[in-house]
């Protein structure tokens, strides 16, 4: 404990940091929800001192935001990329976990490999993912299928149109899926990792003695054992899911679709941003709230189950 005496030296080391987390992080949050119910909000007449005139108070925003033209849409992705990528990249990441974990050699060679897109821009790996599965040409002059078409087609497949004019909403939710899976294991591949070799090797040991099969170890072991790390990649990956956005934009550009379906891939954070220039910043804050709102019942849903299911 401070010396009560000596308390305003601590607060006096604490006052920068405590000084930038109010004006970047608590204003910004109060700000937002008051322009969310400030009616017919006008940045230029705020500027110009006409708020008592102009603005009203009320929930004119956050009907704005369900009557949107795009807004069951950005919903709808949003979803999708979310339900299906969380569940899958933390299996991958669990199952390669534990095999990094069962071997020596190499071991740390390895998990520098596995970590390095977590350092790396998501715009570039985006634009690179792009390329791979990018065909070039129209009709049937197409003078390059890319990567992933020539792999498909070295295996007797066809070539198929993934991000281009046409493709469809499946071909692009596929490579979508597969960048943001690939982008999510590194994070979690590290934090279960770290789990597993904080583990008591007796238990193993014990399950050894016993000739244990090494899928009920999995099952029953190491997954109870890991689960609140488990939990932990879990609601932080619904978070993170909610909050795409990067990913399309690095593969798609900033028209979130394909050429000809402009807003076709578009989520609610793509949303916010596409009213942002429009100064219709009273809209772009309800939908920030509305998306709060989603993340915190999926947040008190996933804390709700975690309870019953892990072992702390």
């Amino acid at each position: 404990m401070v010396d009560s005496k000596h308390q305003w030296k601590a607060w006096l080391y604490l006052a920068p940091a405590i000084v930038l987390l109010l004006v970047f992080t608590v204003w910004p949050i109060v700000n937002t929800v008051r322009l969310a119910f400030l009616n017919n909000y006008n940045s230029l007449a705020a500027v110009n001192q006409e708020e008592a005139i102009t603005f009203s108070i009320g929930i004119d925003n956050f009907k704005s935001v369900f009557n949107y033209d795009g807004f069951i849409i950005a919903l709808r992705n949003t979803a999708i990329l979310t339900v299906v990528t969380v569940p899958v990249s933390t299996l991958l990441a669990l199952l390669i976990a534990v095999a990094l974990n069962s071997i020596k050699p190499l071991q740390k060679f390895f998990q520098t490999i596995f970590f390095l897109p977590y350092v790396t821009n998501s715009i570039a790996i985006g634009m690179v993912f792009a390329a791979m599965f990018n065909r070039v040409g129209v009709g049937r002059l197409i003078s390059s299928h890319g990567i992933v078409n020539n792999i498909i087609m070295f295996f007797g497949g066809e070539s198929i149109n993934w991000i281009n004019a046409g493709s469809g909403l499946v071909p692009n939710m596929i490579v979508l899926i597969i960048y943001i899976i690939w982008n999510a294991l590194p994070f979690k591949i590290l934090v279960l990792l770290g789990g597993l070799q904080s583990v008591n090797k007796q238990y193993y040991e014990a399950a050894k003695v016993d000739s244990t099969p090494r899928w009920r170890v999995f099952t029953k072991i190491t997954v109870p054992l890991l689960s609140p790390m488990i939990a932990y990649v879990v609601i932080t990956g619904f978070i993170g899911g909610f909050k795409e956005y990067s990913s399309i934009v690095g593969i798609f550009g900033d028209q979130m679709g394909p050429p000809g379906a402009k807003g076709s891939l578009n989520t609610i954070v793509g949303m916010i941003y596409d009213v942002l220039p429009k100064q219709d910043y009273g809209l772009a804050s309800a939908a920030a709230l509305v998306l709060f709102a989603i993340i915190f019942v999926v947040t008190m849903i996933n804390m709700q189950v975690s309870k019953k299911r892990v072992h702390y």
